[in-house]
């Protein structure tokens, strides 16, 4: 049988491993109102952000309470990192790898975070949310 992408996903807890996206919102939302979701990586040790070592991009995903699948709320890609006619890391725009999104639901849930590391793969969190 063919590899599964879903078997590629790694977890552990972002307090011990620069890789684990984290995620971080109220535990309890107002239902049908915005709030903002912040997605970041390295948050208790750095990740580098280098030509040769880097993000290059989080996905977020909400799947509701008793839902089948999840629903996609935003890809962010991060492209600038030092690259240069000069070479590696000569360049003058490096890009972070942490976004906002603002959204809004109907539904408790649980927010999920995945993002890609040039050099050590695929990452995944999850947090859980209410709606009051």
């Amino acid at each position: 049988m063919a590899e599964q992408l879903s078997e590629m996903f790694q977890a552990a807890d972002f307090k011990s491993e620069k890789h684990v996206p984290v995620i971080e919102c109220a535990d309890e939302v107002k239902g049908d109102e915005f709030f903002d979701v912040k997605v970041s990586l390295g948050k208790e040790i750095a990740h580098p952000n280098t030509t040769e070592h880097h993000i290059r991009w989080i996905e977020l995903y909400f799947h509701p309470e008793g839902g089948k699948y999840p629903y996609q709320v935003g890809r962010f890609e991060f492209d600038a990192h030092g690259e240069s006619v000069k070479g590696a890391n000569e360049g003058p725009v490096y890009t972070n790898h942490g976004v906002t999104a603002s959204m809004k639901t109907t539904q408790s849930g649980t927010l999920l975070a995945t993002a890609y590391c040039n050099i050590h793969g695929l990452w995944q969190s999850g947090k859980e949310i209410k709606v009051s």
